[in-house]
């Protein structure tokens, strides 16, 4: 008898269910069905086996990858051996995705089945999953759900591989939507700018020179012999700038007023702002299928290879069509009616834009696009597949359908395709070879520069840290000269300074009258003749006057460092002389800080 497992794919982890001996016809009774949506009599049909948590999102990820790609994870692989029976001919596994049953038994040898009865079963356990897992509620599963969801997704976009093709997809459709609003607008503003000068419609074709054209004339009674030089610039052709301007001068056309003028001009200078987008544009084209799809844009062009490409939905996709699919790509709407009608298919879609189907006679237009498709299939083929582009395969292509359009008009036969693909190979080992030798000449001149870099920056921080030392070597040295001066500035005679006299500094010398000097002259040399005598009673002696406490601190430093040099000398009598000599000193001194003030 064969057991019937399911195997359930969930946020959280998978699950492997067993279900029990039921026929399946009953369960695709209505009455079973009903009772899958109760929980009751679905456990009665369905038990759990085996449940293998993941141990984070990211785990959770990689298995959800793994799943959507039709690959065995290792932690499935590990499940399924370890809880499926040994033998495995007795064993039917039912799984909910074809592509991953099939992984499973070509790799694990087990029997898969989807589909029928298991879908209904996975229905009931998607259902129930949270009452048939221990410790597992509705919320936390809605929650990693939506986690999964989000990250599945995020790196879907992330790490597309036609990512690029995406860029030439959004470019051709741009480009064909500008081609139509173009003509759109310069039809407009031919008409309207046809009012004042109908003779200009006949004379320039093209309509993004009319437009600028119409933005330079403007008035057209203003347009003389020294605008002839711009016109030629603009038309580049000195006939058609004689003959606009010999139109002007006898032209039909009705006068326009100054505001009707400066809204045709704007409008004017915006469609050749989109004319000239629209050729960068182009020019972006051209530069993205070189990259991505070089052989294709040689073999065919630019444009055709892009609006392949984008039909197709990428590379890839149009890698994968066969030539007769892509031969007809574009004509959908013709093949169905004409399959519908009974009618004739088409010949070709969007591949009759290329010049070769153009040159081609009209009876040998199916064949030229029969072989074109060929081509183009096997171009694309070598893009996308290729770790190298190269434009040289679609070179070889191009000379091919040349060669072959030839034999048609002149029956000059062509060369082989070996021929052709084997010359193809060596000129693209070649040119892989030039492509090395560049990137190594660009990869050598980079760490150069980056060598050259590091050395400027290696010699910058050296300059940045020899100036900081010199910084911190004269911070360092300032305070040790500051202290150094110190004692020098308050030196203290035996005493006989005020302790708060020492300690504040005078800031700035002030200007005293005459009087208070001379007062404060006789008290300091009374008080150095009588030194002796008065050191037990100058405690004593605190008041003073304002004045002459203001005196005692203007006193300059350098008279008492003389009067205590003067003091181990001067002894007895000598005193007086040398006290009336430091008087008149002063006094000289005095008499020269008065004619200053």
């Amino acid at each position: 008898m064969v057991l019937l497992h399911v195997l359930f794919e969930h946020a959280v982890g998978y699950a492997l269910l067993a279900l029990k001996e039921v026929e399946e016809i009953s369960l695709l009774l209505p009455q079973v069905e009903e009772c899958v949506l109760n929980l009751g009599k679905f456990h009665n049909i369905v038990r759990l086996v085996a449940f293998c948590p993941f141990a984070s999102s990211q785990v959770a990820l990689e298995n959800a990858n793994a799943v959507s790609e039709g690959v065995v994870h290792e932690d499935l692989r590990l499940l399924l051996e370890t809880h499926l029976p040994s033998k495995k001919k007795k064993v039917l596994l039912g799984v909910g995705d074809p592509k991953i049953g099939a992984a499973i038994q070509e790799e694990l040898g087990y029997n898969c089945q989807t589909g029928g009865v298991i879908a209904e079963i996975l229905r009931g356990v998607r259902l129930h999953f949270h009452n048939l897992v221990k410790g597992l509620t509705d919320l936390s599963a809605c929650k990693a759900q939506l986690g999964l969801g989000h990250s599945y997704s995020r790196a879907k976009v992330k790490f597309n591989v036609n990512r690029v093709d995406n860029m030439i997809i959004q470019s051709i459709s741009l480009l064909d939507q500008l081609d139509k609003d173009i003509n759109t607008f310069s039809m407009r503003v031919r008409e309207w700018y046809g009012y004042h000068f109908p003779e200009l419609v006949k004379i320039i074709n093209d309509n993004a020179t009319y437009c600028r054209l119409a933005q330079f004339i403007g008035n057209r009674r203003e347009l003389n012999e020294d605008k002839l030089e711009k016109l030629e610039e603009l038309t580049m052709d000195g006939a058609k700038a004689k003959a606009i301007l010999d139109a002007s001068r006898s032209s039909m056309g009705m006068d326009i007023s100054a505001i009707d003028l400066i809204n045709i001009e704007s409008f004017s200078s915006r469609v050749v702002s989109l004319s000239e987008y629209r050729q960068s544009l182009h020019t972006y084209l051209r530069s993205k299928m070189s990259q991505v799809a070089p052989s294709l844009s040689a073999l065919i062009g630019e444009a055709v290879g892009a609006r392949l490409i984008a039909h197709a939905g990428s590379l890839t996709n149009l890698a994968k069509y066969p030539a007769s699919t892509v031969q007809i790509l574009g004509a959908e709407k013709a093949l169905f009616r004409a399959l519908k009608t009974r009618g004739n298919t088409p010949k070709y879609g969007l591949i009759f834009h290329s010049t070769f189907i153009g040159r081609a006679a009209a009876k040998n237009k199916g064949r030229i696009s029969r072989y074109l498709a060929n081509k183009c299939s096997i171009a694309s083929r070598i893009d996308c597949f290729s770790e190298v582009p190269t434009s040289v395969f679609g070179e070889k292509l191009r000379e091919q359908v040349e060669e072959r359009l030839s034999f048609y008009e002149t029956g000059e036969i062509p060369r082989k395709n070996l021929d052709v693909m084997k010359e193809a190979m060596v000129q693209a080992e070649e040119a892989a070879a030039e492509m090395a030798r560049k990137l190594e000449k660009q990869e050598k001149k980079r760490l150069k520069k980056e060598k050259k870099r590091l050395a400027a920056l290696a010699l910058a921080s050296s300059e940045n840290s020899s100036s900081t030392l010199e910084e911190c070597e004269e911070i360092s040295e300032r305070p040790k000269k500051k202290k150094k001066q110190k004692p020098q500035e308050t030196p203290q005679e035996n005493g006989m300074e005020d302790p708060s006299v020492s300690v504040s500094k005078p800031k700035k010398k002030k200007s005293f009258s005459k009087e208070e000097l001379v007062s404060s002259d006789l008290e300091e040399t009374a008080g150095s003749g009588s030194l002796p005598k008065r050191k037990k009673s100058f405690p004593k002696e605190e008041p003073v006057s304002d004045a002459e406490e203001a005196a005692n601190r203007s006193i300059p430093k350098k008279k008492r460092k003389f009067s205590s040099k003067e003091e181990p000398l001067s002894s007895g009598p000598e005193e007086a002389v040398g006290s009336k000599s430091s008087s008149s000193k002063k006094k000289k001194k005095l008499q020269k800080f008065s004619q200053e003030d």
